[in-house]
């Protein structure tokens, strides 16, 4: 993409959707190695497993499904508040304010929403942890997406029409790259958070260290009309 093809797409979003885990809040803050041992011990309990086992299968059903929770929904009939409620149950305080993000989103125009593969209790843990829930207008979660997680499909599609989105005009950040691949074939334009495990994103129309700062550029540039 040309700075000036760049520039006019930047100037034409009108949504942001926004990944929640490891995107609205850094990587290193390790939030998700604490639902990472909470799922260890769900599956250890459900299923009568050790826990060298019951992380094997955490692997296993995460490559497969996209999640966790979709694998042990299929194989085992787990039900999925019960897991969600209890994977979520964790710490939050080790999340700060981020008052730098807060205006960045306030200065940027257009509607936004979060699309997660967690459940809405842990995102609004997590907005109102940062002090920034007042600028989305809706979290869209795994219930919403009828428990079909990113990167597949469906929730794509889901998103899409429950919200309105006009795909051409959306934008969507997120640390995973196999989940920016689906927004793209939809048009959406894709913004990739660097991670700390994946070394290049070619694929993928912008990539960003601090999303505060990027957000705040974006903003300022829209508003300069270029």
């Amino acid at each position: 993409m040309t700075e000036e093809t760049g520039a006019r797409r930047l100037a034409g979003i009108d949504c942001w959707i926004f990944d929640l885990d490891n995107t609205l809040y850094s990587f290193e803050t390790d939030l998700f190695a604490q639902i990472d041992v909470r799922m260890g011990e769900f599956i250890q309990a459900a299923l009568g497993v050790d826990r060298a086992a019951a992380k094997q299968l955490q692997k296993t059903y995460f490559r497969a499904y996209g999640t966790t929770l979709r694998g042990l929904m299929v194989n085992h009939g787990t039900d999925p508040t019960a897991f969600l409620d209890y994977v979520h149950d964790i710490d939050h305080s080790v999340l700060a304010p981020a008052p730098e993000l807060s205006a960045a989103l306030a200065a940027l125009s257009g509607r936004k929403l979060v699309f997660t593969n967690g459940s809405a209790r842990h995102a609004a843990s997590v907005l109102d942890r940062l002090e920034i829930a007042g600028h989305f207008e809706s979290v869209f979660d795994i219930a919403a997406a009828d428990y079909v997680p990113k990167p597949f499909d469906h929730g794509y599609e889901r998103l899409l029409e429950t919200h309105r989105v006009c795909a051409d005009s959306a934008a969507f950040f997120e640390d995973s790259l196999a989940n920016l691949r689906p927004a793209a074939a939809r048009g959406m334009m894709t913004a990739w958070l660097r991670n700390g495990r994946d070394a290049a994103a070619a694929d993928v129309d912008h990539v960003i260290d601090r999303l505060d700062i990027w957000l705040a550029d974006a903003a300022a540039r829209r508003a300069a009309g270029g």
